[in-house]
């Protein structure tokens, strides 16, 4: 059985005009032949993503979500295209782009094509058919680990990517943007809001060297080696990397990190399998990023309620689409309710001053 991520039927409301893609195709990609298909990946959140076959080949194309706000806050096709780019050339999980446009005539938006990587990904559950033993999870979570410490170890000035991002005041800078788009995309009164983002603003902690950092980086966006559920072949989504603080990753990762025994409304939004036997502890995962990196990591109970908070304004956002009518993807309909559930457990993780809810 193959469990290889699939693409499915186009989504109502975010259907491609075939045509017009298919002839932008043959004057920028080379070697391509036979009729095109298009397809969509349906479990992004963000941007949109689609399989397009030609004949033999398959690609990948990555275009702003229909009714997006702010093009330049989260959806520069251009910049993330930049990005791969250059990072194809010296990581090679990163997928290498094709080609990119910029003329909105050919689907409304700019937009960029790129190669594939095949290969698993997984999501909030194991397909059916697929066991992950208790020791294959525990490899697979410090392989995930492994990963984001090789990024971390990019040299970034050397490949030309200092201008995707400002190292100096960037915490500081994240928390005040997050806590902007919040209210810019706020559809309903979280008391824990307020009390959040004031303690965030009050103890903002000294940076480590800026490194690259992916933004969000969690397990259904990177690709797994088919044979070797431990080896990742491809790292997805680059739309909000940039130059700054490392740890944000890493809380980041653990924002998403939630096991059995966490609170049951937190557990109600869980993403990713991290719940399966095997799975390391949040602390477990931060001791280990720190043994592999030789960072500080006694301040990451700031990264974790941050990162808590910066997801449950992403969650926002994509629910505020919703509720104004630009998607109508049924998955969107909850989201409101699962952005005041990770606000309300940021706010936990402020009061015990621990990455344990325990």
């Amino acid at each position: 059985m193959s469990f290889i991520d699939p693409a499915r039927k186009v989504r109502k409301g975010e259907e491609l005009d075939l045509p017009r893609v298919g002839d932008y195709l043959k004057k920028n990609v080379p070697g391509l032949t036979g009729e095109l298909v298009i397809e969509q990946f349906p479990s992004g959140h963000s941007n949109l993503t689609y399989l397009l076959r030609v004949g033999e080949t398959e690609l990948v194309l990555r275009r702003p979500p229909f009714g997006a706000k702010d093009i330049k806050a989260g959806h520069d096709m251009s910049r993330e295209y930049r990005i791969l780019s250059k990072l194809c050339k010296v990581y090679s999980p990163a997928p290498k782009p094709l080609a990119y446009c910029e003329d909105a005539s050919v689907m409304g938006a700019p937009f960029y094509v790129m190669e594939r990587k095949k290969g698993i990904i997984l999501r909030k559950d194991l397909p059916e058919g697929m066991e992950i033993n208790p020791a294959m999870m525990r490899r697979l979570s410090f392989s995930l680990i492994d990963n984001l410490a090789a990024i971390h170890a990019i040299d970034w000035a050397a490949i030309g990517l200092q201008d995707i991002g400002k190292p100096e005041g960037f915490l500081r800078r994240q928390v005040e943007g997050w806590a902007d788009r919040y209210e810019r995309a706020k559809t309903d009164e979280i008391p824990e809001v307020g009390p959040v983002v004031k303690w965030c603003r009050e103890n903002v902690p000294e940076s480590p060297p800026a490194t690259i950092i992916h933004n969000d980086y969690k397990f259904d966006n990177v690709v797994l080696d088919p044979n070797d559920l431990t080896r990742i072949i491809g790292v997805l989504d680059w739309e909000m990397s940039t130059i700054g603080d490392p740890l944000l990753d890493l809380g980041v990762a653990i924002s998403y990190w939630l096991r059995d025994g966490d609170p049951e409304e937190l557990m109600m939004v869980r993403m990713l399998p991290t719940n399966l036997e095997g799975s390391p502890t949040r602390r477990e995962i931060v001791d280990y990023y720190a043994e592999k990196t030789g960072r500080d990591v006694s301040r990451i109970n700031f990264y974790f309620a941050f990162a808590l908070f910066k997801l449950a304004v992403i969650v926002q956002q994509i629910y505020y689409r919703f509720a104004k009518g630009y998607t109508q993807d049924p998955r969107f309909a909850i989201m409101g309710m699962g952005a005041m559930i990770l606000i309300q457990q940021a706010a936990k993780v402020i009061e015990k001053g621990s990455i344990e809810f325990k």
